[in-house]
């Protein structure tokens, strides 16, 4: 495992990777945005729901997920859809962490409220999990157990 890895170093090295933002808080989205731009990488689209999030799940390598969106709790759902239908890596990152315990598929859980460079650093982690690389795993994100990422 990498000890001093710097942020956003890996998502450099792959910039073709694609973050859909599933967020109904137009601000919180936005913020998204701006860290996943910042670190090189492409907005692939903003989802407040089910329908969008699934609309646009072809165009994502990458996703962060809230769990309570615009069409209700819709999040965890959403979430194990996106990883096993389209084969996104999948970060939840909601103030209820608790409500996505035992879903099956998405890589982990970020616990709001979430700083961009924790934001950064969990991306970073997703994109070498992709890559099949290793990296050291911020202090903030839970990962899910061998078997349910």
């Amino acid at each position: 495992m990498l000890t001093n890895v710097e942020s956003g170093r890996l998502a450099r090295e792959a910039p073709s990777q694609r973050v859909l933002i599933v967020e109904d808080e137009f601000l919180i989205a936005l913020d998204l945005a701006e860290t996943i731009e910042h670190m090189g990488l492409e907005v692939a689209g903003f989802a407040h729901g089910r329908r969008n999030a699934l609309e646009l799940a072809p165009e994502a390598d990458i996703a962060i997920v809230d769990v309570n969106l615009a069409d209700g709790r819709t999040g965890p759902d959403i979430g194990r859809m996106l990883a096993e239908r389209y084969g996104v890596t999948v970060i939840y990152m909601t103030g209820n962490p608790e409500d996505v315990d035992g879903v099956r598929g998405p890589l982990g859980v970020l616990t709001k409220p979430v700083l961009p460079h924790v934001v950064e650093q969990s991306i970073d982690y997703a994109v070498a999990n992709r890559l099949g690389r290793s990296a050291k795993v911020p202090r903030e994100l839970k990962v899910f157990r061998q078997g349910r990422a």
